[in-house]
């Protein structure tokens, strides 16, 4: 008989997309998320916000129960990912893209230029359905089971 507790239980993919949001808030790594393999539980811990969730375990640093959940930048989903855009998507803006990220506040003036270009929609699309792939892909690589790619029976 195999002992459940040894078995990988399955999160919401919400959940894991909820924790990247929250790990990715501002440019700080004041918040953190940790899944635990074998309960499918999200921890959430902020330095920056008094969270009413339950006190992190212990073994959260050293046990492998436990996976943290990377910001977005760890996983290419920031800058790289609006340059794939550009290039994949308005390749004769490449360049304006390009310069846009040059100076602070650069995520306000792209929403901006692609508003401006009727392309705002199309990038939003583009970040979701990228965002997700690459997320499902971190918990494939990370034992995470996602409830939605169970097989049926499986």
């Amino acid at each position: 008989m195999t002992d459940k507790l040894s078995m990988p239980v399955p999160v919401k993919f919400s959940e894991v997309l909820d924790a990247l949001d929250f790990v990715s808030v501002g440019d700080s790594f004041d918040h953190l998320a940790y899944i635990c393999i074998s309960t499918g539980t999200v921890h959430w811990v902020s330095d920056a916000l008094d969270l009413e969730e339950e006190a992190l375990p212990d073994d959260v640093e050293e046990s492998d129960d436990y996976v943290a959940v990377p910001h977005r930048r760890e996983l290419d989903l920031g800058s790289k990912l609006v340059f794939a855009f550009a290039e994949q998507v308005m390749p004769d803006d490449y360049d304006t893209v390009r310069d846009i990220f040059r100076k602070r506040g650069a995520y306000g003036r792209l929403k901006e230029f692609l508003a401006s270009t009727g392309m705002l929609q199309k990038w939003y699309d583009f970040e979701t359905k990228t965002t997700e792939a690459v997320l499902r892909a971190w918990c494939r690589e990370n034992g995470i089971v996602l409830e939605d790619e169970l097989t049926p029976g499986g």
